[in-house]
């Protein structure tokens, strides 16, 4: 079954969500706790100044009660509006209705506001075709009580054109099983010419649109692309940020 969320045809085992409960150890929180740590260990992603760019998207209709509702993750990513999240394209596709998001979200609340999706933003070969190699999506926020969301959280750089590989990244994303994140870093490899791979565990379902950040704060991946981002819970997918991302997020910065 694929990484898709419960808004979609279908979603990953609820077994492993429940592994996700029990399973991380106290050496890979210490590990959270003091920085990146070992390679392709998960933790529990503390909250820091980096890690509350990243959140949960809900139905417009959780707003209010947000517990249990969230099925995928996005993350704040700069722009000259101050307004831009990224995700993956079957999560922002996919959604019925309108969408909230939540920075930093944690057990059913919202230290920094719930943000309203006003506008959603996905390539061609998505909306025509559901191309896995088009799996990705931005969605511009609106101001909340006169502020900006980047101004609020901060925000990562999305970054095209950047070799695979070519640095460890932190991958952070919210199983729907969990109510706070998780993080792992570790280094893609390439799966193909449109697709990269990152050995992770536990990132299950409600993790699609979890941002691959390096060292340099450059978002570089978003979970989500071959098989909906993973078929196993151990190994998770991204497109390749290429010139079909970058002309997305031209448009998605120069439409307003």
């Amino acid at each position: 079954m694929k990484r898709i969320s419960r808004i979609s045809i279908t979603s990953r085992p609820a077994l492993l969500g429940a592994v996700v409960m029990l399973a991380l150890t106290s050496a890979s929180v210490a590990a959270a706790d003091d920085g990146p740590g070992p390679l392709g260990v998960t933790a529990d992603a503390v909250a820091t100044r980096q890690s509350v760019r990243v959140g949960a998207l809900f139905g417009a209709d959780r707003a209010g009660s947000l517990a249990g509702g969230h099925f995928c993750t996005a993350s704040v990513v700069h722009s000259p509006q101050g307004d831009l999240i990224v995700t993956a394209a079957h999560c922002a596709g996919g959604a019925d209705g309108d969408l909230v998001f939540v920075p930093g979200y944690r057990d059913g609340r919202a230290p920094y506001g719930v943000w309203k999706v006003t506008r959603r933003y996905m390539p061609d070969g998505w909306a025509k075709e559901q191309d896995e190699d088009s799996d990705i999506a931005f969605a511009v926020v609106e101001d909340l009580d006169g502020r900006r969301i980047e101004d609020v959280v901060g925000a990562n750089r999305f970054a095209t054109g950047v070799a695979t590989g070519a640095t460890a990244v932190t991958v952070t994303g919210y199983p729907d099983s969990r109510e706070a994140p998780i993080r792992c870093t570790n280094k893609p490899t390439r799966h193909s010419s449109t697709q990269q791979r990152i050995d992770c565990p536990r990132f299950t379902s409600g993790t699609s649109g979890s941002p691959w950040v390096n060292g340099d704060g450059q978002v570089v991946g978003v979970l989500g692309g071959h098989d909906a981002g993973g078929t196993t819970a151990d190994i998770s997918y991204s497109v390749v940020l290429g010139r079909e991302a970058a002309e997305l997020y031209r448009d998605a910065v120069s439409d307003f």
